[in-house]
């Protein structure tokens, strides 16, 4: 049975947020549109942070909410913590923002 407490939100995320604080070593199933995956655990995940659900290379997109936030700076392994020493996040980055990010953010 699906952890409730492990939200995916579009079936196009590469992650997912964490409800509950994860321990490594635990084994969790995500419930990802109708189909259930189960995920060995590789880092302790806190509450509201990232976990990945499949493998990602270097340099791929992370999705989440549908969404690309961002860039893997090196592999990850489905089941370890995503954050910020593992993703190069494109949230709030005026630097790659085109001109129409630019003028949105500005209005």
């Amino acid at each position: 049975m699906a952890d409730q407490l492990i939200e995916v939100v579009e079936s196009a995320d590469n992650v997912a947020t964490a409800l509950r604080d994860i321990e490594a070593g635990e084994t969790v199933t995500v419930l990802v549109d109708e189909a259930e995956r189960t995920i060995e655990m590789h880092d302790d995940v806190e509450f509201g942070h990232k976990l990945a659900l499949e493998p990602l290379s270097a340099g791929e997109t992370v999705t989440k909410y549908g969404t690309s936030i961002g860039d893997a700076s090196t592999a990850i392994d489905a089941g370890e913590w995503v954050h910020v020493h593992n993703v190069e996040s494109n949230y709030g980055r005026g630097d790659l923002a085109d001109q129409n990010q630019s003028q949105a953010v500005q209005e």
